[in-house]
This record gives C-alpha cells, sequence and structure tokens, in this order.
C-alpha cells in the first residue's frame, strides 16, 4: 500500500517532466497540479523547481507564446522526450518528498525541529550552571538588604 502511494506522485512528475521536456516550459500552474496534495513546504517545492530547471526545462508564470519561444531557439513542439531522465528525474524528485517526510504530527515536527538544535557540551552546561547559582546569589543579596522582605522570609 506504501508503495502504491509512492508510485502515484511518481508518476505524476514523470507525465509533469515528459510534457515539460516536449514543450520546453512549464507553468507554475502545471507544477503545483501535478505536485502531491500535502507538499507545502516552499523551500521544497524551490528544490523541485530547480531540479526541473536543471534539467532545461524552464518554469513561467504563464505559458509563452510561440514567437516567445521562437525567440529563446526553441521549436514550438519542443523537443525530443528522454523516458530514462524523465523516470530518473521522477525518482530523484520522489526521492526529495520522502526525504522530508511532511507530517502533521506534532510530536514528529518537534523532534524533527529539536534534530536541528545544537546540544550543550559540558562546558557550556557549567558556564550556565554557574550564571544561574550568580544569579541566585545576587537576587538573596538584593532580598537581604531590604529589612521588609527579611521579615517576611524569616
Amino acid at each position: 500500500m506504501a508503495n502504491e502511494r509512492q508510485t502515484a506522485p511518481q508518476s505524476d512528475i514523470k507525465i509533469l517532466i515528459s510534457k515539460g521536456l516536449e514543450q520546453g516550459y512549464l507553468t507554475y500552474a502545471e507544477v503545483n497540479d501535478h505536485l502531491p496534495d500535502d507538499m507545502v513546504d516552499p523551500e521544497q517545492i524551490e528544490d523541485i523547481i530547480g531540479m526541473i530547471n536543471g534539467m532545461g526545462i524552464e518554469v513561467h508564470e504563464v505559458a509563452p507564446d510561440a514567437e516567445t519561444l521562437l525567440l529563446a531557439g526553441q521549436s514550438a513542439s519542443g523537443r525530443e522526450v528522454d523516458d530514462t531522465a524523465a523516470e530518473e528525474a521522477a525518482a530523484a524528485l520522489t526521492a526529495l518528498d520522502s526525504e522530508g517526510g511532511r507530517t502533521t504530527d506534532p510530536v514528529r515536527m518537534y523532534m524533527r525541529e529539536m534534530g536541528t538544535v545544537e546540544l550543550l557540551t559540558r562546558e557550556g552546561e557549567i558556564a550556565i550552571a554557574k550564571r544561574i547559582e550568580e544569579g541566585l546569589a545576587q537576587m538573596n543579596t538584593a532580598l537581604a538588604s531590604f529589612p521588609a522582605s527579611a521579615q517576611l522570609l524569616l
């Protein structure tokens, strides 16, 4: 069942890349239509568009007219589609999608965020403990110097 979930986005991406290689361009709307619905991270979408651009497929806001394509040096019919290149790119994009592993589970999201935070070293912990102790000592000194608070504490 997990394999079926992975094959559907891969075939959608393969169709998208084939279309892009055939036309020589794609629109952002076409890219968004072929991406999985749960893919909402802007960085991940930018990475995918970068991979598509790296394959020589331009991504435009709106479809360019034939005259613009001719000026850019592309024929209106596009170029020959290489199935292996489309399959490799689809596999890479699917791997990129599964690598990110987007989820709405708050515990998994928290753990993923915590994995990026650098842990304290022994020296760092000692420095923080000393600062806490100094702060407590300053607080006690300030409280002891104020007679009303000294009576309340005793």
